[in-house]
């Protein structure tokens, strides 16, 4: 049985698509059954739809405050009854009511090497800083920003006539690979998580913090 994904999106969804394309694949174990984001018209929701795939929108506009906004992000997303959520250049911060309906299973995607450079000019300040490694983390999310236990890491090389939108197109190919290959085997082989570490497929532990959750994106 292939595992539930929600994706969340807030622009252009080449995560998504990346996602998406794998799906294609049986043996990929992996179902996304809806998209979400908080605001409409935008690419991301294009290629939900073009690929039959429901979708919904939470605007944080049509809420009285913050608090309102993510339990009702909550909701539209436990309807789907995920496994995994992923966040795919979903541009909000989100809160309690997401993070607790789902502990050590909201996974999100970021252009450096955690804990360098968090929040939402990662590429620009790893330039302005002048590292000459750079990378993609996948991580489960927590309350804080870009802070929640590393997943899995991936390395890119900074080269010395480099822009930020150059650096940030070469840092999105491999976020894509990445991204397939670890939520993937989340799916497939299982995850543990113990404090702030991580184990994937036959190196997880039984017994660790997180929740035992069924089959597709099992968490021992």
């Amino acid at each position: 049985m292939a595992a539930r994904l929600v994706v969340l999106v807030s622009g252009t969804g080449t995560n998504l698509q990346a996602l998406l394309d794998a799906c294609a694949d049986p043996g990929y174990g992996v179902r996304v059954v809806a998209v979400g984001a908080d605001r409409d018209g935008i690419l991301g929701l294009e290629r939900a739809r073009g690929a039959g795939i429901p979708t919904f929108v939470v605007r944080s506009s049509e809420h009285t405050d913050r608090a309102a906004w993510d339990r009702a992000l909550a909701e539209a997303v436990a309807a789907y009854a995920p496994d995994i959520v992923v966040l795919a250049g979903f541009m909000k911060i989100i809160g309690t009511d997401l993070l607790e309906r789902f502990p050590n299973r909201i996974v999100n995607t970021h252009p450096a090497l955690l804990p360098s450079f968090p929040g939402a000019h990662a590429v620009r300040d790893t330039l302005a800083y002048g590292v000459k490694v750079t990378g993609v983390t996948i991580h489960l999310v927590d309350a804080g920003v870009d802070s929640g236990p590393v997943v899995a890491q991936a390395a890119v090389p900074v080269h010395a006539d480099d822009e930020e939108e150059l650096l940030h197109e070469r840092i999105k190919a491999v976020e894509h690979r990445l991204l397939v290959d670890t939520v993937g085997t989340m799916a497939r082989e299982g995850y543990s998580v113990q404090g702030r570490t991580v184990r994937l497929g036959a190196g997880a532990v039984a017994g660790g913090d997180a929740p035992a959750a069924r089959r597709g994106g099992a968490v021992r």
